[in-house]
């Protein structure tokens, strides 16, 4: 296992890009679970803290080191093992990429469904914040697309969770205790990934509407309807022109303020056919300006800019995102609440989401104020954001996890009693507060 105490800078940081470098006294990268169950043994004897490590594509400074810990990037653990199709199982080490399973798939008739917008992201990762993407309407979030899974304990154990198995009323459920943890409670390290059939036709729309009040009709009709839509995405003017600009490339002329972008599947061409009628209808009889099909061509370009918006907007400097989760009538409220809260603290903003599930992107990017200014514009604006969230009976964050980010504002959501439940777990779990200390919540 190799092991550097120079360490680079780019594990100092994270995709937040922290005001300052943290602090590390070393890093291991281990090739197996056994190495990792060697360096957690190590860790212990010298009681050290422990932060786990993927591909650093996290947006809540989860991963950002501190009080000289020991870091542990599992990037070279990036091996796919074999895929059973007995049990439609591919077999994975935790630092394997999102992009190395599309590819090792691409010549299969199997998909990896989670879709998170940054496909380098590893798959350790995305179980460490249950990632969820733009699929999650139709085929749930990580932890549902996740058979079993290793994870190294605070005390150097290895335990397996979960099964091949359909069925389980075994004791308690500690498949989905681990994953969305954070590493809080222990380190992923193989994994058991559901795969699917692809299904063998596709296609995909774009509704155009004047005003976001008609895409909260379209989103109702659509989720009430007996059609089951892949992906269902908000897509608004501001964030679409970040995306534009990045890569420079234009969306499709369609007409409209406000989009929903979504994708149809079916494994006959007369049932692709019946849910695009159906869907076409439903848009226009919520108020859509324009309803297109989209050829194969212009719809990877859609996606191309749906995919690219976040990139688009870490081009114009300073920037923050969050990821909030509402009932769904709640949110085209939500994304105009939070337009308002842009203007009354001066940042501009930028919104784009799942709309299927209710979980909206909010990024709020810096004008020309001064360093102080903006940080205490981001407060502001948060200070205003999470109660709203919580009083129309939304969550802290749908797919991107609390880290250290968004640590304060978990009380908004959760009373004491559930956040004592949460100490007693880390505490039953990893009682000498090695793994992770400090992200999502105070022990």
């Amino acid at each position: 296992m190799k092991i550097e105490k120079n360490i680079p800078d780019k594990y100092l940081k994270t995709y937040m890009e922290e005001d300052r470098p943290g602090s590390a006294e070393l890093i291991a990268f281990p090739t197996s679970t056994e190495e990792v169950q060697e360096f957690v043994r190590d860790a212990v004897l010298q009681n050290k803290t422990i932060i786990p490590v993927g591909s650093q594509t996290g947006l809540t400074s989860a991963t950002y080191p501190v009080d000289n810990a020991w870091l542990i990037s599992l990037e070279h653990m990036n091996q796919i093992h074999d895929l059973d199709e007995q049990t439609m199982t591919l077999n994975v080490q935790a630092g394997v990429t999102l992009a190395q399973i599309r590819d090792y798939l691409a010549d299969t008739p199997y998909f990896y469904a989670p879709d998170p917008g940054n496909k380098n992201a590893s798959v350790g990762g995305t179980a460490g914040t249950n990632a969820g993407g733009m699929r999650a309407i139709s085929y749930g979030v990580t932890r549902d697309n996740i058979r079993g899974y290793d994870v190294v304990l605070a005390n150097g154990e290895k335990i397996h969770v979960g099964s091949l198995n359909k069925k389980d009323a075994t004791g308690y459920d500690l498949k989905d205790l681990f994953i969305g943890a954070e590493g809080t409670l222990g380190i992923i390290t193989e994994m058991q990934l559901k795969i699917m059939p692809r299904p063998a036709y596709e296609q995909s729309i774009i509704m155009g509407f004047a005003s976001l009040n008609g895409v909260s009709n379209a989103i109702f009709e659509v989720v009430k309807s007996p059609i089951q839509p892949v992906a269902l995405e908000l897509l608004e003017e501001s964030g679409i022109e970040y995306s534009e600009a990045f890569i420079n490339q234009k969306m499709e002329k369609v007409e409209g303020e406000a989009f929903l972008l979504t994708t149809l599947v079916d494994n006959a061409p007369d049932g692709l056919a019946f849910q695009v009628k159906a869907i076409e209808e439903l848009g226009r009889r919520a108020g859509a300006t324009e309803v297109r099909e989209l050829s194969p061509e212009e719809a990877v370009n859609m996606w191309l800019i749906r995919d690219n918006i976040l990139n688009g907007v870490v081009a114009q400097g300073d920037w923050k995102m969050y990821d909030p989760v509402v009932p769904n009538h709640e949110f085209t409220d939500l994304v105009i609440k939070a337009k308002e809260l842009g203007t009354k603290h001066r940042l501009q903003t930028a919104f784009f989401g799942h709309a299927g599930d209710g979980n909206i992107h909010i990024c709020v990017m810096r004008e020309d104020q001064s360093d102080e200014v903006w940080e205490d514009s981001k407060q502001a604006y948060e200070h205003d954001l999470f109660p709203y969230v919580s009083e129309v009976g939304g969550l802290l964050s749908a797919e991107h996890g609390v880290g250290l980010e968004k640590r304060e504002y978990l009380p908004y959501f959760k009373d004491e009693a559930y956040m004592s439940v949460l100490r007693s777990i880390k505490s039953a779990l990893d009682p000498d507060n090695r793994m992770n200390p400090g992200k999502m919540f105070e022990v």
